[in-house]
């Protein structure tokens, strides 16, 4: 196989790059990695001494690509899927690449400190957290307002999208109000892609430290 990913079902960012490898229709071989294992640690610290996974190995090219927004690139390079994630316009490109970071910036960090907070007990203040998510729902919502996705075509701004306000909407509901961005929210868990993604993980989400907020309808299949 070409290409391995080191990676583990139930983390976002690696949800991340599955949807861009199953955009693009690559072949991949699987390597999940339980960080509580020294073995599996071992293993990708001699790949990736930050221990942090995704990361592609790339065994043609002998390269081993590490970071879900530069792998997303990469994968677009490289591979022939249906449609590029990164748009070929510059102007288009920057949009989808700033939406991108958007998303991992001010939804996939709170999610995390707030889930973080869970995992160790620490019960802290996760408030700041909680208003972050508040205002970036705010904003893309009206981003979203009569368009399909958000940087135009389907692009790695939605790879990044759809994991970050799965979890997201676990912690913090979208307001009843925000009809641009609960359709969004719908056309995003309707991709194929991410439905692959997400029955993936479902043996996993018992693992979540709000597993019970998971909605019904992505624990049955």
């Amino acid at each position: 196989m070409q290409l391995t990913l080191y990676y583990h079902p139930l983390a976002s960012y690696c949800h991340k790059v599955l949807i861009a490898l199953y955009e693009h229709g690559a072949q991949f071989e699987r390597r999940i990695v339980d960080l509580g294992d020294e073995r599996d640690r071992a293993e990708l610290a001699a790949i990736w001494p930050f221990v942090r996974f995704p990361v592609i190995r790339d065994h043609e090219r002998k390269r081993d690509v590490a970071e879900s927004a530069t792998i997303i690139e990469y994968l677009d390079h490289y591979q022939n899927g249906a449609g590029k994630l990164v748009p070929s316009g510059w102007e288009a490109a920057l949009d989808a690449r700033h939406w991108e970071r958007f998303f991992d910036h001010y939804v996939q960090t709170p999610v995390q400190a707030i889930v973080q907070d869970r995992l160790t007990g620490r019960n802290g203040d996760t408030s700041r957290e909680r208003t972050m998510l508040a205002t970036a729902y705010r904003l893309i919502d009206q981003r979203m307002a009569g368009r399909q996705w958000i940087a135009g075509e389907f692009s790695m701004a939605e790879c990044s999208a759809a994991p970050a306000l799965f979890y997201a909407a676990t912690l913090e509901a979208i307001p009843e109000g925000m009809s641009h961005l609960s359709a969004y929210f719908e056309r995003l868990m309707a991709r194929p892609s991410v439905q692959r993604v997400l029955a993936e993980a479902r043996p996993y989400f018992p693992m979540y430290p709000f597993a019970e907020a998971i909605p019904a309808r992505f624990l049955e299949g």
